[in-house]
């Protein structure tokens, strides 16, 4: 009787193991979740201080005319009555976007 009990038990522990370590419910598949779980918690952060960014605009937006203006000056490049607009152009960028000089050869 007590060989059966002991063998009884020792195939619950083979079961059991199998079970813990298969791919489906048991260790692997705990791992793969904490991991998303990781992830989507990072996410969920990143989303959380976009949020309290967007959140902080709105009530600027709402509640400032300097947050209106200071908005439309650099989006839409607006500028108050009697007020002179200067473009400084960096040498780097004034090089790159002027036109190639045509020196009348022809070929490459």
């Amino acid at each position: 009787m007590l060989r059966w009990i002991a063998l009884l038990l020792l195939l619950l522990l083979i079961g059991l193991q199998i079970k813990l370590w298969s791919p489906h419910g048991g260790m692997p598949e705990v791992r793969s979740l904490r991991v998303a779980v990781q992830k989507q918690t990072d996410e969920n952060s990143k989303l959380t201080q976009r949020n309290q960014a967007l959140e902080a605009d709105v009530h600027d937006l709402k509640h400032g005319d300097e947050a209106i203006e200071a908005r439309a000056r650099a989006e839409l490049g607006l500028i108050k009555p009697g007020e002179t607009f200067y473009q400084v152009v960096p040498k780097s960028a004034a090089s790159a976007v002027a036109p190639p000089v045509d020196d009348g050869t022809v070929g490459h």
